[in-house]
């Protein structure tokens, strides 16, 4: 039996012990007509206000559909571990709705979490088999608000292993496959998420993104990801790459859902991490107050021409982003051709980025501070035991043997003026974001290395970013309805508000979202 095997029967198990097991005998209200497909956080509200719906009665669907497609039919293959106490945590919240209403504004709202965020009483693993088995002794800042706003953690998804590279591959997990066309990889590294929201395991999703990983699997499955600011959610309790670079952020299959999503996680101050200092004063209480129609008229926006390919391979992707483009420009918008050598995610990730000089020091202050003592306590003892995917080798490596010298600090100093030529650039223009295609050409087939991604012009600079569905190639035979290609939305630091305009009004004038066809929800 298989590692991965053994967690779901501990899980199965452990449903056995705190609540009917949902594969054998589902409660009544699952019986009823709920529409779990593209089902959103107002569907489940209004329902439960109905008492058509009860918490218990969602996550048996979910669990449901979790069962019939990450391991049978397609294998999506998104899931790491189960939440052993989803159905107890349901039940609770039936009861507490029953004495007086909802808990908070996600009330019995099913959450995937990537698994490099502490979740207590659920493996946490960064998808390594060097940390199999280790369950956290409390969670990260974000899952404790998201609970307390009444969201319910169904399940731990795949990552790439410590959130290395983008094809969401884990020693611990396995592939997973991309829903829209299983011999393609999911993105990542939050591919996971990404598959599994998908394909509606869930109705929300945390990311965490050091180059590209919320807007990468975002782009290749057809959803909502939002990139914020460094500093605006905390990190605390986040297995991390990079100190500089690393956010976490909401993923979810419209943007409606992201933000209110969005509105729970952000918090102010975390004494636990220091970079939310920096939020005073700028975070807001409500983002959807942005979710406003025609949020496109006027606006103007810089089409980095830089940022698409020029080889065939590009021209699916290329096709897409320039119909989404004139859309964006039905929709309202002025768009200014935008060309600047510096704009050029080739060269900021070789060039510029910090990642592999973070991840040894902020990796090993992360083991050192975790309780209970994990199994293994550095990256140095990481790499001795041997326990990782072969693919992650060479980087973990290299980071180990890497300083914050003189060229850590010249990388800091390429940042700051990537950062200035960034504003510079849309002040000159008076631009309110930069656009372009996530991916430069269409996410890759499983076995081959994640390239051409410009997530980087955000993550590096640490600047906000959202990636919204923009549209799919052509059909094939491996994908039906064609591979997703999400565009991204890139804004001024702590501009969330002007992002998520802009992005909603993109949203609902093209609704190019479409399910896949490999995992249409059970009934």
């Amino acid at each position: 039996m298989n590692r991965k095997c053994r967690t779901i029967c501990r899980t199965m198990a452990a449903l056995a012990l705190v609540g009917t097991s949902w594969s054998h005998a589902q409660s009544p209200e699952t019986k009823n007509r709920f529409k779990l497909e593209e089902a959103t956080i107002a569907d489940v509200q209004a329902a439960m206000k109905s008492g058509k719906l009860t918490v218990r009665s969602l996550v048996e669907m979910y669990l449901a559909q979790i069962d019939a497609y990450d391991q049978k039919g397609p294998a999506l293959n998104a899931i790491i571990a189960q939440n052993p106490y989803a159905l107890a945590d349901a039940d609770a919240l039936d009861a507490e709705f029953r004495r007086s209403g909802p808990v908070g504004p996600l009330h019995g709202i099913p959450v995937l979490v990537k698994d490099i965020v502490a979740t207590k009483g659920i493996p946490t693993t960064a998808g390594s088999k060097s940390l199999e088995g280790y369950v956290p002794a409390e969670d990260a800042t974000i899952i404790r608000r998201l609970r307390a706003a009444g969201a319910i953690v169904i399940a731990k998804s795949n990552p790439h292993e410590f959130s290395i590279w983008g094809e969401t591959i884990s020693s611990l997990g396995g592939q997973t496959r991309n829903p829209y066309d299983l011999t393609r990889t999911p993105g990542g590294s939050s591919g996971g998420t990404g598959a599994g929201l998908a394909a509606n395991y869930a109705i929300l999703g945390i990311a965490g993104d050091t180059n590209n990983s919320i807007r990468s699997p975002s782009s290749a499955n057809s959803i909502v990801g939002i990139r914020p600011t460094i500093g605006l959610i905390s990190r605390s309790g986040v297995i991390p790459v990079s100190s500089i670079q690393d956010a976490v952020g909401p993923m979810a299959r419209t943007l409606a859902d992201a933000v209110k999503m969005l509105n729970v996680m952000v918090g102010g101050y975390d004494a636990g991490d220091p970079a939310t200092a920096w939020s005073v004063g700028h975070s807001e209480r409500d983002y959807t107050k942005y979710l406003t129609p025609g949020g496109l008229k006027g606006a103007r926006l810089g089409v980095v021409e830089t940022l698409f390919g020029e080889k065939d391979i590009n021209y699916d992707v290329n096709v897409v982003a320039r119909a989404a483009i004139k859309a964006m420009e039905d929709a309202g918008a002025v768009t200014v051709s935008v060309r600047d050598p510096m704009l050029d995610t080739s060269k900021i990730g070789p060039n510029i980025s910090v990642d592999l000089y973070d991840l040894k020091p902020d990796l090993n202050a992360y083991l050192a501070n975790a309780k209970p003592t994990p199994p293994v306590k550095s990256l140095e003892e990481i790499i001795q035991s041997g326990k990782f995917s072969l693919n992650i080798g060479d980087a973990l490596r290299k980071a180990q043997s890497l300083d914050r010298d003189a060229s850590y600090f010249e990388r800091l100093y390429r940042r700051k003026l990537l950062q200035d030529r960034i504003i510079e650039i849309m002040a000159e223009s008076n631009l309110d974001a930069l656009i372009f295609p996530h991916q430069q050409r269409l996410v890759v087939p499983i076995g081959e290395r994640q390239v051409e991604r410009n997530g980087n012009i955000a993550s590096v600079p640490g600047f906000p970013s959202i990636a919204v569905p923009g549209g799919f190639s052509p059909p094939t035979a491996n994908a039906p309805i064609g591979v997703p290609v999400g565009m991204e939305f890139v804004g001024r630091p702590w501009d969330e508000g002007r992002l998520i305009r802009l992005a909603y009004g993109f949203e609902q004038a093209t609704k190019f979202r479409v399910p896949p066809k490999s995992a249409t929800p059970q009934p």
